[in-house]
């Protein structure tokens, strides 16, 4: 398809589809905007329009299957009713939007062309095939020992070029089976047993050798018939802007940090918004996020004067007052890398040491401690001394953080101010009589942490109340310290004094995520001695393991505390449900997925999966990884996709990769090694894995890594991403249909992630072969010094997957079920629940008495009222029946019922036919967005 703007007669490429506005909620809706379109898509089933149209349509819905996608009919007509110009026009550009999701715009050519049929089992094939192709054609090569030319040949398997007296002058001792002792040859350069010689063919028309793989083992692989079409939707009338808006509004209301694809999405949508700000919230509630938009709005000339009058309102630490000083420089407001300070504005700068000078003065001091260079590079910005007199306890409080001596020369004002600031936690302190006076702030944090020293748990708890969102971090510390200190005390209290009363008040005022991950770590059974993992804050998934030999909470003080916790959890769900009414609707396999954590590290990706998830292997236990990447010019990266295998008890039993192409009975193939990747089309390894033939060579575990093998950053890099694809069973590979046999198959990609930040090794998941399922781990493992690879990294990649792989087994991370499940029972008297497999089909019935919070409980364990069983189109179908559009609540792996739900909260991991049955007031929600409806009061 090609086409020509008819307005400036710019040539309309895949390449001008990037991601732009309509490519983005083409990838977080799935929707596409038809101008000029009516609103319900003109005539049902598109056979209005040009009559050239037809044929037109039908090529652009051939395209669009081999894509893995289909139109919907509104969609259909919208398009039918275009100009021949304007169809083509749009459908190249959606094209080339969906070849940019998934990765099918660039070009994928394996080392070996025949991949992986014609990967040679052992290295040493390909080096003695090319070897001796380049002896056939210069036949007068010297011998490598003696320097004789002529009667020369490649010896096998090594192939050195040898020639014949120094061959057999050579020789090693041998033994048959018989017992003979006899002498065989050897190669007289690396004394490697010769089993024979190749020699050059003077008649250039004699048969050559021919080491391919045989004509039949060279078909092209394809993938299963049976592969689900994402639907394309018709955007709604009201146009691109109202959609951004929605969408932004999303993303604006979240209750955890963005991931860097919301994070560009955030900063993509922001100019779309339309004049004034009429859009912004009053509350944003990560503030982060909340930063970055401000600073754009400041940034941008036509909105700075409205920007600037409402930073006192969103504005309410002294830190936030830094992350936006940050975001204005252009850096990012996790504080993680100082960037260069921009000079403010004048107005801006007094608009700013207002809102300090506004601030309770010991917040702000304990504020500014926390990061005392940083601050001290603000001053350097914020000149607080040159209005010492209109912002006097903004200036003390930088007085506070620069160690400023309040008796020098021309100070007086400053010592007056910071005396009037002095409280039981702010004081002057001289280090001598008549010596230097200096403003010390004594941190809540270093109080806390007194207390815990000196086992005052009731102490510690009373502190901890007055900050709610730093009692729930703290809240496993709490009870093991508590357990530590009162350990064989008959009559000692199991809770620290005065936590239950005060815990259910204080949990109304946390955030979802810290409820969730204090929750997560108390229901779980620990043991003394275990691996501990932590996640730390950071631009890059790391993950550190430690051994945990504390004595872990007792049992019994685990499950008191955790009583508070699921209550307020339900009652957060109850609050956003509203009045229970309808049906909704969940699957059982939403245990497997992780509520998110750590987004701020998280890949960019076309299928939003939380680090922690497990998803099953493909039916035919067959998978194809892919890894592209193209090199900046004038710099040469080298990426290497491998795999490292591991037994039960995590014992490295061997590896594919660029050093051994294949494993076992070609259980693992690598299409091999590529030690560049120049622009424009760069480079593209693969490898295959039948998991059950690796099972079957003694490996558990398949850990998938990508390296930096020259220790480039990915971050570096022009592009960088992989993924992965199921294959079809062996014995059922064909080249029919269009886009078959392709190696890159675009329809069959089940995720696509980006290499980015300053990493040079990525482990995006491990795959459990025993029980046929992978997890997604998107971690980094650090490293430095360049030449990596499987085999030098082989324990410390053993050690962070087995940590990982227990770390989310142990149950210490909450799930999407755990949300779903409340947020259902409370929004519905109704809900049915698919079972993972899709056999079976519950239906469960609030009692007349039971509560929702009892209702959660029968569900998450499972007691329905009724069962059906089937199979899984059939239980679809008779849940799209059952449901009709009464749902008001879906929370979905797989989007395949066949129904019609006009106005619902769905969430779903997959896209389906479902999606195309979405009526207009229906919302798609992502898994961050399930988190965001449990925000605590006044969110």
């Amino acid at each position: 398809m090609a086409a020509t703007r008819t307005g400036d007669r710019t040539r309309v490429t895949t390449n001008t589809a990037a991601e732009d506005l309509e490519g983005l909620l083409l990838r977080r809706l799935s929707t596409v905007y038809v101008a000029g379109a009516p609103a319900d898509g003109g005539a049902h089933g598109g056979q209005a329009g040009p009559r050239g149209n037809a044929e037109g349509l039908t090529a652009l819905e051939a395209d669009l299957a081999g894509r893995g996608y289909v139109l919907t009919a509104p969609l259909r007509s919208a398009l039918a009713a275009l100009p021949p110009a304007g169809l083509a026009e749009h459908g190249i550009r959606l094209l080339g939007r969906i070849d940019a999701l998934l990765g099918a715009d660039r070009r994928h050519e394996p080392l070996f062309r025949h991949f992986p049929d014609s990967v040679p089992d052992h290295a040493h094939s390909l080096y003695s095939e090319r070897i001796l192709a380049f002896l056939l054609s210069q036949p007068h090569q010297p011998c490598v020992v003696c320097g004789r030319t002529g009667d020369i040949g490649a010896l096998a398997p090594c192939a050195h070029l040898v020639c014949s007296e120094c061959l057999r002058d050579t020789t090693v001792p041998c033994g048959c089976e018989e017992g003979v002792d006899f002498f065989a040859p050897c190669c007289p350069l690396c004394l490697t047993a010769v089993t024979g010689r190749a020699t050059p063919c003077p008649d250039p028309t004699a048969p050559r050798p021919d080491f391919r793989a045989p004509a039949g083992a060279r078909k092209r692989q394809t993938v299963p018939e049976d592969a689900s079409l994402r639907p394309l939707r018709l955007g709604e009338e009201a146009g691109t802007r109202a959609a951004a808006r929605a969408v932004l509004a999303g993303l604006l209301a979240r209750r955890t940090p963005l991931s860097p694809q919301d994070r560009d999405d955030l900063t993509a949508l922001l100019p779309h918004t339309g004049p004034g700000l009429d859009w912004l919230p009053e509350e944003i509630p990560v503030r982060e996020t909340r930063a970055a938009v401000l600073a754009a709005l400041l940034r941008a000339p036509e909105t700075a004067a409205s920007a600037r009058e409402v930073l006192r309102d969103h504005l309410d630490t002294a830190t936030d007052v830094l992350r936006l000083m940050w975001a204005y420089s252009g850096g990012e407001p996790d504080l993680l890398e100082p960037p260069r300070l921009r000079s403010l504005p004048r107005p801006l700068r007094r608009e700013l040491l207002g809102v300090l000078d506004a601030l309770p003065p010991e917040s702000v001091a304990e504020d500014m401690l926390r990061r005392p260079p940083a601050w001290k590079r603000a001053g350097e910005v914020l000149h607080p001394f040159e209005y010492r007199n209109r912002f006097p306890r903004a200036a003390a409080a930088f007085a506070a953080v620069r160690g400023t001596d309040l008796t020098a020369a021309r100070s007086e004002w400053l010592l007056e101010a910071a005396t009037a600031l002095a409280d039981d936690r702010t004081r002057l302190v001289s280090g001598r009589p008549g010596g230097a006076v200096r403003l010390a702030v004594r941190t809540f944090a270093s109080e806390a942490e007194g207390l815990l020293a000196r086992g005052d748990t009731a102490g510690a708890t009373a502190l901890l109340l007055r900050r709610p969102g730093e009692l729930v971090r703290r809240l496993h510390q709490l009870l093991r310290v508590h357990s530590m200190w009162n350990a064989g005390g008959e009559n000692a209290p199991a809770l620290p004094p005065g936590l239950l009363d005060g815990l259910p008040a204080a949990l109304r005022r946390v955030g979802p995520g810290p409820l969730l991950g204090a929750w997560g770590r108390l229901r779980a059974p620990h043991e003394v001695g275990e691996r501990r993992v932590f996640f730390p804050r950071g631009a890059i998934a790391l993950a550190h393991g430690v051994d945990d030999h504390a004595p872990p909470v007792p049992r019994a003080a685990a499950a008191a505390v955790c009583v508070p916790l699921e209550a307020e959890l339900m009652r957060r769900a109850s609050e956003s449900a509203g009045e229970p009414s309808g049906v909704s609707v969940l699957d059982a396999a939403l245990a497997d997925l992780a509520v998110p954590f750590a987004e701020r590290a998280a890949s960019r990706s076309l299928v939003t999966l939380p680090r922690g998830s497990r998803r099953p292997l493909p039916d035919s236990g067959r998978l194809r990884l892919f890894l592209h990447w193209t090199e900046p010019r004038g710099q040469r990266v080298d990426l290497d996709l491998s795999v490292a295998l591991y037994d039960a008890r995590w014992r490295f039993v061997g590896l594919c990769d660029y050093t051994r192409l294949v494993f076992g009975a070609r259980a693992a193939v690598h299409s091999g090694d590529f030690t560049s990747a120049p622009p424009p089309h760069g480079s593209t390894e693969f490898v295959d894995l039948d998991t059950p033939a690796l099972a079957r060579a003694g490996a558990r575990y398949a850990v998938v890594v990508v390296f930096s093998y020259n220790d480039v950053p990915f971050d570096d890099l022009a592009e960088a991403f992989a993924g992965f694809m199921p294959l079809a069973e062996r014995g059922r590979e064909h080249d029919r249909g269009r886009g078959r046999g392709r190696m890159y198959d675009p329809r069959r990609v089940r995720q696509r992630f980006d290499l980015a930040g300053n990493a040079r090794v990525c482990v995006p998941m491990v795959l459990d072969l025993r029980e046929r399922d992978g997890l997604w781990t998107d971690a980094n493992l650090s490293a430095a010094g360049g030449l990596h690879n499987v085999y030098r990294h082989r324990d410390r990649l053993g050690r962070l997957a087995s940590d990982l792989n227990a770390h989310f087994a142990s149950g210490a991370r909450a799930t999407v079920w755990d949300l779903a499940v409340r947020l259902a029972a409370a929004a519905s008297p109704r809900v049915w629940v698919r079972s993972a497999d899709g056999l079976f089909l519950d239906h469960y019935r609030i009692g007349e008495w039971e509560s929702a919070d009892g209702f959660a409980t029968r569900i998450a364990e499972g007691y329905p009222d009724e069962r059906h069983t089937g199979t899984p189109a059939r239980n679809a179908r008779l849940l799209a029946d059952s449901t009709g559009a009464d749902v008001r609540f879906a929370a979905l792996v797989d989007s395949d019922v066949p129904a019609r739900w006009e106005d619902c909260l769905l969430y779903r991991l997959f896209p389906g036919p479902l999606d195309a049955g979405l009526g207009p007031d229906a919302r798609l929600l992502t898994a961050s967005d399930l988190l965001t409806r449990f925000a605590p009061d006044g969110g």
